[in-house]
Formats: structure tokens, sequence, C-alpha cells
């Protein structure tokens, strides 16, 4: 294929932007509009224009954005020019340089790369070296930390210069610590790819000037996506010359949370003078009414590059807006639409439905609906509920009040949180076990136990068993279930000690709303039942769900509706997407709210509606439970951003018996009420 022929499959600014080789050029590309394709294209191009494939370099965020390239390329130029071409992902660029050149930096070229379970024996290895206690040590705090760091270019040193009160500076002191240990040890982590590939070219000009030498023709996918650490890499390797293309798109900027920075595509033009800017609009994934409410909804971030995406796919139906009593009402209605869909048009199939939501404890109630209907399903980026650790250990804790001879509950609940009762309390529980012929759980309270143990221990052990031994009583009578269990939770140390097991904050509070989502599922099998139900009942219909899961997942033949957060769907399409739960403090997230982070998630917002190709329907609830009670709810705010004339407001069983037009009528005044009224 010719340079000319490859231009004609492009409309003008995709053109535009693969025929510009020369200086700093910023894509902005809108979502749908053909990204990946002016990527290969514009290699292809310049392959074909006589360019060296040798000294072209793309880096990518995934692996499997870089093989799709890889295999696009390969369609339009010849394979063995394709693959000399360097493509990957920023992480295996700078693994292959450090091979090279970490000899500069005191490494030896054979270093390994820690692993996750690598990384936690030396951070334990690192606090305990500097006399912090063992079970003190936040891990996931620290990786969280460290790699803060890391990504902001700080060396050791330089976190312990900016450490803010007492607990940065112990974790900095970790930090120096630990990269003490993996240089000694010749490994790096995940986040040193990048910091020892910007310290070697801030070190060693010579290794720079080699490497722009050898890449003088930059690509960066998702550019919106970088950090400090990727973006400082990149502007070195441009250098003078400069020939460097980004592709991004600052409204799907949603990573803050891990480092990433809009600022870095946002002022791209200020750091790299003479760009070129070229927008592509022209959506090839969804309707126009689709578009159209997208770009009203974020044209409300002011702080971001004007675009206005369009279609030629036609204008398409309205939005929907379902309005549902509460949060069941609002699951049943969906497993109900996508069961009538699929009956009366046989030419989509489950696998063309997907249901998005902001956190991951809302699957819950649209995983039951599902199930109830009969409706595969599967999970992207995420478990399924109650297959979730803190679900699981919530059930062991249960199940030790009706049955406790399950010694395997007790051994899984016993230092879930950490009380004192490790490897020896364990040893101890067999030694005695033997001998009294006792379940574990009554063995906890008995003094021979006790007595050897230390006395922070023995008080423990008692108050676990003392607890049980009280909330045992408690269940024997039927009724009240929901409240008894969060009250028990509670009161065991579990809730609070969610802390302890995940240190880091963002990750105690979403195990939290997944229990409180638990306690909510035992309210609703609760309200299911004509009489009282008793606590062995409900774990039965759990034990029977589990085994339900297991023959659904071993006749699944992978056409099932999507399950998955807003996060994990970036990048996918379906013909119909379901928004659920758009009500104050779901969506926007109430602790982005808090922190001032509104704006990224009115990003988020604008990625859940453009995944929309073909039918867009919202959904609230006025009620949703919270912690087994119900709690009325209040529209997002995020709903009136989307003008009136392009969305449809009704009830569940409206949509179900497709009134017509003017029986949709009392739509958005409704929900202004609502807001003004709060």
């Amino acid at each position: 294929m010719t340079a000319a022929e490859i231009l004609k499959q492009l409309n003008p600014e995709q053109a535009e932007a693969v025929k510009t080789i020369k200086g700093p050029v910023l894509v902005l590309a809108g979502a749908g509009t053909g990204k990946t394709r002016v990527i290969t294209f514009r290699i292809a191009y310049m392959l074909q224009e006589g360019i060296d494939p040798g000294h072209i370099l793309g880096l990518t965020f995934t692996n499997k954005a870089a093989r799709e390239m890889e295999e696009r390329l390969e369609q339009l130029v010849a394979p063995e020019l394709a693959r000399r071409v360097t493509l990957g992902t920023f992480h295996s660029f700078c693994v292959r340089i450090l091979r090279k050149e970490i000899k500069h930096l005191g490494y030896l070229p054979n270093f390994t790369i820690a692993d996750d379970s690598d990384q936690s024996g030396l951070l334990k290895q690192a606090a305990a070296a500097l006399g912090y206690a063992k079970e003190n040590v936040p891990l996931p705090a620290l990786r969280s930390y460290i790699g803060r760091m890391k990504n902001k270019l700080l060396l050791p040193h330089e976190a312990s210069s900016i450490a803010e009160g007492n607990n940065d500076a112990v974790m900095a002191r970790i930090y120096r610590e630990y990269q003490n240990t993996l240089e000694m040890q010749n490994m790096l982590d995940f986040d040193d790819m990048l910091l020892l590939v910007y310290e070697l070219f801030d070190k060693y000009p010579e290794v720079l000037k080699k490497y722009q030498k050898k890449y003088q023709y930059l690509l960066v996918d998702e550019y919106q996506d970088t950090n400090d650490a990727q973006f400082e890499i990149i502007k070195m390797l441009a250098g003078k010359n400069c020939n460097l293309c980004v592709v991004g798109d600052d409204d799907q900027s949603i990573y803050g949370w891990r480092g990433a920075n809009v600022g870095n595509i946002l002022e791209f033009p200020r750091m790299f003078k003479n760009t070129t800017e070229v927008k592509l609009e022209q959506n090839y994934r969804s309707t126009n009414k689709i578009l159209t409410a997208a770009n009203e909804v974020i044209a409300r971030n002011s702080n971001r590059f004007r675009k206005n995406l369009w279609s030629g796919m036609g204008e398409g139906g309205n939005l929907l807006l379902v309005n549902a009593i509460c949060a069941e009402a609002e699951s049943d209605f969906i497993a109900e639409f996508i069961a009538q869909e699929i009956e009366e048009h046989p030419e989509y199939s489950y696998s063309d439905f997907a249901v998005l939501y902001r956190s991951n404890h809302l699957s819950r109630q649209l995983e039951a609906s599902l199930r109830n209907n009969s409706i595969p399903y599967k999970m992207v980026g995420g478990q399924e509920f109650f297959q979730r650790k803190e679900i699981k250990d919530a059930v062991a804790y249960l199940k030790l009040l009706v049955n406790p001879k399950e010694d395997q509950s007790l051994l899984r609940i016993l230092s879930i949180p950490p009380r004192g009762l490790g490897k020896k309390a364990v040893e101890l529980l067999k030694k005695y076990q033997g001998a009294a012929m006792l379940p574990f759980s009554e063995l906890i309270g008995h003094r021979d136990f006790t007595s050897e143990l230390s006395g922070k221990a023995a008080k423990a052990a008692g108050d676990l068993h003392s607890c049980m031994s009280r909330y045992r009583k408690s269940f024997k009578e039927p009724g009240e279930l929901a409240r008894k269990a969060a009250s028990y939770l509670n009161d065991v140390g579990y809730l609070n000690g969610l802390q302890k097991i995940y240190k880091d904050i963002d990750d105690s509070l979403k195990r939290r709303e997944n229990i409180d989502e638990f306690i909510n599922a035992i309210a609703q099998f609760e309200r299911g039942c004509e009489t009282p139900p008793t606590l062995v009942e409900y774990l039965e219909s759990y034990a029977l769900l589990q085994e339900n899961d297991k023959t659904e997942d071993d006749t699944d033949d992978g056409n099932g509706v999507t399950l998955t957060t807003v996060h994990a769907a970036k990048g996918l399409e379906y013909p119909y997407v379901f928004l659920v739960a758009l009500e104050k403090n779901i969506f926007p997230h109430e602790r982005s709210v808090h922190e001032g982070s509104i704006d990224e998630e009115l990003r988020l917002f604008y990625v859940a509606m453009t995944r929309a190709k073909e039918k867009l329907i919202m959904s609230c609830s006025c009620s949703r439970m919270h912690r087994g009670f119900d709690r009325p709810q209040i529209p997002s705010e995020f709903i009136t951003y989307i003008p009136e004339g392009l969305v449809d407001v009704c009830e569940p069983e409206d949509v179900i018996k497709k009134l017509d037009k003017a029986s949709l009528a009392a739509g958005f005044a409704e929900i202004f009420k609502m807001l003004e009224e709060d």
C-alpha cells in the first residue's frame, strides 16, 4: 500500500494526523474516533515515506494494545518491515534499555524484577530492620507510597525531605531501607523501571544521545494517562528534533487516583513549542443523540480542549432514564428489559448488553436479578460479589455461630483482623484439641489454651470466644438477621479491623462498602421470607447460591451480559449500555466530591456514556439499602446536564410495557424538583 493509498482510507482530520510527521503533534482523539487506526496508519505512512523502521518507537500502556498495533501494521506493510518498528509498553521499553545500560547505575545486567510476593517480603524485611513491629507494617499503604514517590521521580532522600507528619517520615525511612535491599540483591520493582531510566538519561547524557539518535520518531498512545515519570522520559527522548506525536483525550483522563497527570496533555502545546493540534471528532461508534448528550455533559468541565463529537451513524433514539422505586426494582427492570429485547430481536445476543456502575459493590443486586432471570453474565475487571475475600471472611464468622465445630472457619478468621493470634496460637489449638476433643471455637476460651498465650493474645482469644457465645444465643431467635449480623461483625472487631487488614484507605473503604452490601443481601433475604428466618436458613441459601454459580460457570459459552465498573469499561463498546445507580454520593462518588475531584468524576460519566453504540439506558432509585436499612436517594446532578429533549424519563413498567411517548411525559421536572428540595 502506497502513502497515497493510506491517506485515501482516512477522513481529513485522520489524514492530517497521519501525514504530519515532523515536529510535535497533539492528536486529540475523542471517544470512538479511530485512535488506533490513526497510530498504525501513521507508522505505515512513515515507512512508505522511507523512514527507517528502526528509528520509530511506539509506546502504549498495555501489552494488548501493543499486540493490536503490531497485527494491524503487518496488514498495511510488509511483515518483516513492521517487525523492525519498536512497539511496546513503557515498562517493556524501559527494561530493554536497562538490560543494556544499567551497569552505569551500579547494577548488573542480569537483574531480576520483584513480583508482588517478593515486594511484600522485602517491605516486611525493611520495616523489621528499622524496628517496626510486623503487625504494624501497612503493606498496601507502603506500596502505594513508594510507587507514588517513584512515579514523581523522588529518590529516598528526596522523599524524606518532603515528608509531612510522622506517618510519611516512617514510610520514607522504610522506602530508603527497601531500596537499599533491592540494590543489594540486584532487583528492581515495577516502578524502578521508569525511575532508573530517567536517572540514567539524566546522569549520563551520552546514553540519552544514543537513544535519541536511535529513536527519532516517537508515538505515544493514551497520552492522557501518563504520569510524571513517563512524561519526563518522553520529553528527554524527544530532544531538540522533537518528532513526537501523542494521541489521547483529556476528556477520558480517569486514572488520577493511580498517578496519571491530566496536565501532561493539557499543557502539551505549552511544553512543546510549535505543536500541531489535530482534533478527531468524527465518531464511528455511537448515534448522534448519545454523542450530543455526552458533548453537553463534558462541556461542564472548563479546563479542557473543546471538542464536538458527531457521527454518521444516524440520529438514533432518545436516551432513557428509568426512575425505580428501589435498587431491587432497578436491577429487576434491567434483567427483564434484556430478556424482552433478546426475545423480540433475535439478531442480538447477551454479549451485546453491558451494565456499568461506579463502584464494585453495586454488582451484587445486579448479579441476583440476572441469575433469577436465567440470564448469563460475565464480570470485567472484578470478582463476582460473593467470591470476594471480605465476604467469605464475614460468612466464616457467621458460620461459627451455627456450627461451632467448623474448625476451618475458625482458622480463617482467627487472625482476621490481626489480634495477636498467629502461628503459635494455631499450633496450641492443634495440640490441645487432641486431648480435650473440643472444637477450636470452644478451645479459644479454654483456660489451658489461654494460659500459654501472652496477656494480649489471651485477652483477644477470650474476647472472641465471649462475643461468639453471646451472639450464638442471640441468633437462636429467628428474625432481625441483618441487624444482628451487622452488630456481630462490629462487636467481634471485624468492621473496624478492615483498616488493619487493608491499610490502603481506598481499599479498606471499598471492602467496607462490600460488607455493607452483604448486610443488604441478608436484609433482602429476610424480606423474601414469609416468616422470620434463622441464620441457618440464610447460610443454606448462600451455599446454594455458590453451587448454582459453579454450575453456570461450567456451562458458560462466553455469551453473557457484561457487568463492569466504568473504569474497567474504558476502551470497550456495546450496542446496549445500562448506567446504573446515578444517585448523589454514588455517582459522583462521595469521596471524590469531598476531595475536589469532581472534574474527573464528570470525565468518568462521559466515558460511561460513550461506551454505548445504539441505546443508552440510565437508571436511579428512590431508595437504596445501606447496612440493611432503606435510605432515600437523590438523583445525581450529572443527570440534569443532559438536555431534556434528548432523554425520556419513565418508570420501569412503562418501558417493559412499551408505552408511547405521550405516556412518558413527566420526565425532568420531577428530577429537578428532587434536586431543588435537596
